[in-house]
């Protein structure tokens, strides 16, 4: 590998990831949740345990929250807990999918209570992140239909809209609302924002404040995500990303576990439109969740692995990409990328942690601090956090 310039050094030196609280606790597939020694009990609890992978990353300054699964009585306070521990709280993530009156949807509903019920939550949303200091409102809605004729198609994307309308009022000048989108699950026949199209429509009609989230395991097999990245990068509208890796649908596994050639062409993308320069307003986030793997571990390896695309993507000779492309070189434009590709990364990325007084492993620096046994012995007793907890 040639000596990589002080742009792609400098770009990776300045890289950040989000994290979110729920990875810490247990959680996993339908079948089965298995509970972990040490799983937080609480959201301070979960901050600490995140705050261990930007320790050991330097990459993992932010923690989203998932309201009401972090609730608390004082979230100033929680704030100033995150932020003693180097760390602090990143976008607000809604739940109107987990309470009975959601049943037949929650923003699209056909019943005027409920729906008012829902935008009142992502009112009291919106009042979290005066709290902690968040400026991102993620929003996923599970709302659709299983059976055709139940509701009416139309109707319910009116409703969604004047929703959307009223959360997006009131939002402050420097908040945002981050529409994530999910082509099925738990809605069968129609799914309410089963797109990006659908995403971006209500983004648009919404304002400048509203944009769009990819998730990376929420498409059809097949799908080019990047090709999605480009057009939402194309018109200002990709607000951020939910990383995670999937074989057959939404298995919120290690981001990079499944395809990690995919993972690297969505950076590509990124880093041709300049996008990972923080002004571009697009917000690195991981939502995944680790059911057999230990948790932390996993959050900092997916780190890793964005950081490993990332720097792939950086080292692609863009001059011969482009006279290639302009040539019409078939082969030689697909060379530029697999060469990069191929390029092991791991020793830059190494130099750079310890260029930051880091360890070069962050994952076995983690297991040698003692950590993980430590938080085993002292939660013991209370609630472990988990999917709804």
């Amino acid at each position: 590998m040639s000596t990589p310039s002080a742009d792609v050094r400098s770009a990776l030196e300045a890289q950040t990831i989000e994290l979110p609280s729920w990875a810490f606790g247990n959680s996993g597939t339908r079948f089965k949740v298995f509970s972990t020694p040490g799983v937080p009990r609480d959201p301070y609890e979960k901050i600490a345990d995140a705050a261990q992978v930007h320790r050991y990353t330097g990459a993992a300054p932010r923690v989203s929250l998932h309201i009401p699964w972090d609730l608390v009585d004082d979230f100033d306070d929680l704030a100033r807990h995150a932020r003693e521990l180097g760390v602090s709280i990143g976008a607000i993530n809604s739940n109107v999918f987990q309470d009975d009156d959601y049943k037949l949807g929650s923003l699209t509903n056909p019943d005027p209570r409920v729906r008012a019920k829902a935008v009142k939550h992502h009112l009291d949303c919106i009042d979290v992140m005066r709290a902690t200091g968040s400026t991102d409102l993620k929003i996923w809605l599970a709302d659709g239909l299983n059976y055709p004729g139940q509701d009416d198609l139309r109707s319910r994307q009116e409703r969604l809209a004047e929703g959307l309308a009223e959360i997006y009022a009131a939002l402050d000048p420097h908040m945002r609302i981050l529409l994530e989108y999910k082509f099925f699950e738990p809605a069968f026949y129609a799914t309410d924002v089963p797109d990006w199209g659908t995403s971006l429509v209500h983004c648009l009609a919404l304002g400048e404040q509203a944009t769009v989230v990819l998730d990376t395991g929420h498409h059809a097999p097949g799908t080019n995500i990047e090709f999605i990245v480009a057009q939402l990068l194309r018109l200002g509208r990709l607000g951020a990303f939910d990383f995670n890796s999937r074989f057959y649908a939404d298995d919120d596994l290690m981001v990079g576990a499944a395809d990690p050639f995919q993972l690297f062409r969505i950076m590509n993308e990124i880093v041709a439109a300049d996008a990972l320069d923080p002004s571009s307003g697009v917000n690195f986030m991981l939502d995944q969740c680790h059911n057999i793997e230990p948790k932390i571990q996993a959050q900092i390896r997916s780190v890793m692995n964005v950081q490993e695309a990332t720097a792939k993507a950086l080292l692609v000779d863009r001059e011969a990409l482009a006279t290639a492309q302009r040539e019409g070189d078939v082969l030689g434009a697909n060379a530029a990328l697999m060469d990069a590709y191929n390029t092991d990364v791991r020793p830059l990325l190494a130099e750079i942690r310890e260029s930051k007084g880091l360890d070069g492993d962050p994952v076995a620096a983690f297991v040698a601090s003692g950590y993980a046994e430590k938080v085993a012995q002292e939660r013991v007793g209370g609630t472990q956090a988990g999917w709804g907890a």
